[in-house]
């Protein structure tokens, strides 16, 4: 199979990724740019997996104003080089989770860091509406767990689907950048300031 330049520059168009990588996810998977797109992907991810252990010491501080000026964002994102931190695709992934957390209203940045109260009263009202529901005792347990995993998507923000993509949660989306920019990335913490609360 032919490998043309423009299903080469269609690819990297839709990806992000760099030519010879977009020809060689093309190659792998015998033209099929939505097969490419999966391999890209996954390369991607282990990539991002490989960089992981990485010190983040380096980034930005990013202050956000929604429109109309009743609610405000701070958040610290890190990476490992302020030659990355000054990029327009780093500052762009910034000032996007800013605004995810000004729309969905995150708890925590990741599951870890909730309280544990929290988390296990969160169960224990879970547990008594599925016992109230009159379910299978054998099964409430599993109904829990799937209820709490939902909790975590909704409070937790890296779990987040992003508002402007809901196919893809937040942490993704740092995996995604961390892969394009080949350095290890970590949002570190958020404030949000609404007024009068």
């Amino acid at each position: 199979m032919t490998i043309t330049a423009q299903d080469v520059m269609a690819l990297r168009e839709r990806t992000g990724a760099g030519m010879m990588e977009c020809k060689k996810a093309l190659a792998e998977t015998g033209g099929d740019s939505e097969k490419a797109i999966s391999y890209l992907r996954e390369r991607g991810l282990a990539k991002a997996a490989g960089k992981a252990g990485r010190a983040t010491k380096e980034g930005l501080i990013y202050a956000y104003i929604h429109p109309g000026d009743k609610l405000g964002v701070l958040l610290e994102i890190n990476c490992e080089t302020d030659f990355v931190a000054r990029t327009d695709e780093f500052k762009a992934l910034t000032k996007d989770i800013a605004m995810q957390v000004a729309a969905a209203n995150p708890i925590a940045v990741r599951r870890e860091e909730l309280d544990q109260t929290l988390v296990e009263q969160e169960r224990q009202i879970f547990r008594t509406q599925v016992i109230n529901e009159g379910k299978p005792e054998k099964i409430v347990d599993k109904i829990v767990d799937g209820k709490m995993e939902k909790y975590f998507g909704e409070v937790c923000l890296m779990e987040q689907p992003f508002v402007k993509q809901p196919e893809t949660t937040i942490g993704a989306m740092v995996q995604g950048a961390i892969s394009k920019l080949g350095e290890n990335m970590a949002v570190k913490r958020f404030v949000r300031y609404r007024l009068g609360e």
